[in-house]
């Protein structure tokens, strides 16, 4: 769980970053999640947890957009909104396990017959 949580916490601290203004934080907070997200994405695979390989990876590959992209605008330009937008869905990407989670049915059980 833990290596799941880390690249979230570390997208959630690039966004609020970003939007008090620390954006080069916020960026090192982004290329700071490449490694923590591949490990994720390993860790996946090695568990068989199909759901979270495809998540992670994806989570994987939007933060590479993002970092990419932050670093290649001019210095001293805003953010792109692109790298904004790729790192939050990069968020989403991890809480969607979560969300499947809790929306998947209870499993019914047949009544049991009352005895007296």
């Amino acid at each position: 769980m833990g290596s799941r949580l880390l690249p979230l916490c570390l997208a959630l601290g690039a966004t609020l970053a970003d939007s008090v203004g620390a954006h080069q934080v916020g960026g090192w907070l982004v290329l700071l999640a490449i490694p923590c997200a591949a490990a994720a994405a390993v860790l996946a695979i090695g568990e068989r947890a199909w759901l979270r390989t495809g998540t992670s990876g994806g989570a994987l590959v939007l933060f590479v957009l993002a970092s990419a992209v932050r670093h290649g605008a001019p210095v001293g330009a805003a953010v792109p909104a692109l790298a904004v937008s790729a790192v939050v869905a990069a968020g989403v990407a991890y809480l969607l396990p979560l969300l499947v989670w809790v929306l998947q049915p209870a499993p019914l059980r047949p009544a049991q017959p009352t005895t007296g």
